[in-house]
This record gives structure tokens, sequence and C-alpha cells, in this order.
């Protein structure tokens, strides 16, 4: 079973990831994690947080000689805006910040500060996720599966996105552009639409998709809840702060068709079971199809704003706009690499429980023998039956 955890606050001495049940003798650097870093931390609507941090990995366990050795993962990456808080005497912070945490954290857990909850509610911990995407990217690539993501909207501009699209140019397309996205028009009027909301004090939201190609079919399960991988990409993706919806490929306005504009005829070509469309965006009964895998993620505009808004001192008990903590203006754009660290660590978790084993070697080995659709290899009783209960 994989699994990880993340420690550490947003303005403490560092973050923690530790990533347990990946396979040994997969070949890992710190540059292949520090890449994942690097890319979360490009794109417009920054705050100045994003120009002092320069995240860089240390693999501190479960690595010798650049291979993983089967025991747990741990890796550190130092917050250098630590050192401006070290000796910092700071104030009291007693009114809570619309949108955050802040107020619902001091109840659950009765703190006497409301800057306890924030430090670790904030966004900074995704770094740490990177962290453990990176790793779970390195061992799908063994499989061939590849990670991408793009901006769809940001505010109210959208991106002309073919409906059966080359996904594979959408990610270099959206690796190129400073907004990541694919649309070069719509990116230049998603940088003003940033610039126009900085300008008011507001912030902005949007939606980012990410997609996964190759995966096999046969990961997940219908037989539990909790098996299906519909369920488990959900959680992941709306784990992700300040993400508040999410759907895979058009479903809400699939809600508006007949059923046969909807669902994937299946047809064979060429011996092999396959879809003539992938409406279902790679996903049917919880269980993958060897279609793309494509999740839409919905992004509220970040809380924390220029302007404030009405909230409440708690130890004064008078209403008062809140005050302005540094923040970003948006954040989608980085938001999406996120999306992809999460989607990687479902799907090499899904594939680790289908191949079973404790090296690379040994899922290897199994991946080479999976069914992959073949009507040959659908073999039919096509007989009467019962089901034998009493």
């Amino acid at each position: 079973m994989l699994r990880f955890l993340t420690a550490g606050e947003s303005h403490g001495p560092e973050l923690t990831a530790v990533l347990e049940g990946l396979p040994a003798g997969l070949p890992l650097t710190e540059e292949d994690i520090n890449r994942q870093l690097s890319r979360r931390q490009k794109g417009p609507g920054s705050g100045r947080r994003m120009s002092i941090e320069r995240d860089s990995a240390r693999i501190t366990a479960g690595w010798m000689n650049g291979l993983t050795t089967g025991a747990p993962i741990a890796i550190t990456i130092k917050n250098k805006d630590f050192e401006s808080w070290r000796e910092k005497k700071i104030p009291p912070m007693t009114i809570p910040r619309p949108g955050h945490v802040d107020l619902n954290a001091a109840i659950k857990y009765d703190y006497k500060d409301l800057r306890l909850g924030l430090e670790r509610a904030s966004a900074r911990e995704t770094a740490a996720r990177c962290v453990v995407g990176a790793i779970c990217l390195k061992l799908l690539e063994q499989f061939g599966i590849v990670i991408g993501s793009y901006v769809l909207s940001i505010g109210s501009v959208k991106a002309e996105i073919d409906e059966d699209p080359d996904y594979r140019k959408l990610f270099r397309l959206a690796e190129a552009d400073p907004a990541r996205c694919p649309d070069a028009q719509a990116s230049a009027l998603m940088l003003k639409e940033i610039d126009s909301a900085r300008s008011e004090g507001e912030t902005l939201g949007g939606v980012f998709e990410v997609t996964a190609l190759n995966a096999p079919p046969g990961l997940g399960s219908h037989v539990h809840w909790d098996r299906r991988l519909t369920a488990r990409l959900m959680a992941a993706i709306t784990s992700i702060p300040a993400i508040k919806g999410a759907q895979f490929g058009q479903a809400f306005k699939n809600t508006e068709k007949r059923g046969t504009h909807v669902h994937d005829a299946i047809t064979l070509i060429e011996g092999t079971l396959s879809r003539s469309s992938n409406r279902a965006a790679g996903l049917e009964g919880g269980i993958t199809t060897g279609a793309p895998i494509v999740i839409q993620a919905a992004m509220k505009p970040i809380s924390t704003t220029i302007k404030g808004v009405s909230s409440v001192d708690l130890v004064t008990g008078k209403e008062v706009n809140n005050a302005y903590e540094r923040s970003d203006v948006c954040a989608v754009s980085r938001a999406s690499v996120v999306g992809e660290a999460m989607m990687a660590y479902v799907l090499a978790e899904s594939m680790i429980e289908k191949l079973g084993g404790d090296s690379l070697c040994e899922l290897m080995s199994r991946f080479n023998d999976l069914k992959r659709g073949k009507l040959s290899d659908m073999k039919m009783n096509n007989a009467p039956w019962g089901f034998g209960y009493k």
C-alpha cells in the first residue's frame, strides 16, 4: 500500500514528506524532484513568497546510490523565508479571514491565536506534495504513463480547446506559456485579467485540467465505494487548497444530453476492444478504460484580498475588515502542477495495488502480463447459469 504524509508550517524551518510503499530499485535523482518543484513556482499572479523561495529537495532516507530501497523515503525542503521569522516577535492574530481556515481551525483545536491554523493550512504545504508527485511520476514513467496539465480559464477568460485534442500538444503548449494555457490568445487575456485584479486589490480563480495518458485498463475497482478510482481521484484533487469542485471530462455538460450522445461506443479494432470516443474521461464504473483520464478542477479566488472582507475581532467582538496577509493574486497555473502530483500519487498507488511486488523488476514483469482488452483474452462461458444462493 502506497501512502504519504507531509509535515511543516508555512513559515517554519522546513517541509518534510515521507512516502511509504514504493518498490525497491526505482532510479531517482534529486533533480527529478527539483524539476517538479521549479514548475510549481512558475505562473502569473504570484506573491512575493515565490521570489523568496527557491525550492530544493534533499532526500534523507529510503534511497541509496540513486535507487529506492523499498524503505520509506524521506525528503526535506528548506523554507528560506524562515530566517525572517526566526527571531521575529509575531503580533497576535485575532481577526479570522473569510474564506480561510482561521475560524474553523480555532473552533476545532481551541487555538488561542489564529496563526496556528493558517501556518499548516497554507498552500506552501503543496511543495511537499509535489515532491511525492515527482517520485510517483518517476514510477509511472517506467510503464509509459504520462501526466500533464493546462489552464482552461482564469476569471472570465476561457481557453478554446478542441473536443478531441492532441493531449501531448496541449502539454507542450502549456509548458511554454506563462499562464500554462495552451491557447495563446486566451493566455494574453488571462495575464491582463490578473493585472487588472491586482490593481483593484482583488484575486482570481479559474479552472485547470489534468490528463493522464497510457494508463492501462483495469485500475481501480467497482466492488467497494472507496476503491473506485473516480472517488480516489476526486478526493485527491479536491484536497488541494482552494479547490472547490471537480469533474471528469465534461461531466456537467453531459447531464444536458441524451444517453446515446454521452456513452462511448465500444468497437473492435485489430482484435482489441476500444471506445470510439472518450466522454467517460477514461473511467467507467470506477475502473480505467485505457483511454486518457481527464479531470478538471475549479479553484476559487484566493481568499486573502488587499481590499479585505468584513469579519469580527475575536478579542473585542467588533466587526472589522480582516487584515491583509501577503498573498497571491491568482494561483491557478501553479495549482495545475499540484494537480499533476496528486493524480500521479493515486495512479502510482493503483499500479502498485494492481501489480503487487516489492521491487521494480517484479512490477515490470507483471505489467507485461496485464490484459489489454484483446478480444482473444475475453474467455466467455457462453452458457446459462444461476446465482446458486440458498
